[in-house]
């Protein structure tokens, strides 16, 4: 009983300022509001118009055998569950609207959901997790060991358990724009949302 009166206690304190921050990794704080779009939504943008978003359109999603000729690719998965992931924002932020941050509005929560839905498979290879393992393996076999002395051991150990999830972090903060400085630089509550 004390659990559940402690853990709603908690909900009810979490510090929606430092959560919903328009910071950015690697690029340090910004303005709250301003005219247009919100950082939030700009983070949708960058996301949508990075190279590593579109390549999504070249790996199909894991599905069996259509009857027709449309292709279910990963971009048009990230775009629907984006959509599905938008609306489930807005709706849980216009019920704790009054505890957002000034300037905050159950639309950037919202966008902070589709973006990180848009962005779920952007490190994920071809075939899913069937992909995951092919890599995994092939970094194990002995004649590419070869490959591997140049490597540190965490190097080594990031292709030999690779993971897509991990690939497609990497891919926001380190690879996409500027390169080992933040990548897209978006924002913490992105990123976060990300993780999740």
């Amino acid at each position: 009983m004390s659990g559940q009166s402690s853990s709603a206690q908690t909900k009810k304190n979490m510090q929606w300022e430092q959560l919903l921050t328009t910071e950015r990794y690697n690029h340090g704080a910004l303005a709250r509001h301003e005219a247009g779009r919100s950082h939030f939504h700009k983070d949708h943008d960058r996301i949508v118009f990075s190279s590593a978003f579109r390549k999504l359109t070249g790996k199909t999603q894991v599905h069996p055998l259509a009857i027709n000729d449309q292709i279910h690719t990963r971009l048009i998965h990230s775009i629907e569950v984006g959509s599905v992931g938008r609306s489930l924002g807005i709706k849980v932020a216009e019920k704790i609207a009054d505890r957002l941050p000034e300037g905050t509005e159950p639309d950037d929560v919202g966008v902070i959901v589709q973006s990180a839905c848009l962005a779920h498979d952007i490190g994920n290879p071809p075939f899913g997790h069937a992909g995951e393992y092919a890599i995994q393996d092939w970094f194990k076999l002995p004649r590419n060991q070869g490959l591997m002395e140049p490597l540190s051991a965490a190097q080594a150990q990031d292709l030999q358990s690779f993971e897509g999830n991990a690939q497609g972090f990497r891919i926001v903060t380190q690879l996409e724009y500027h390169l080992f400085r933040g990548g897209l630089r978006l924002t913490y509550p992105t990123l976060g949302a990300l993780l999740k």
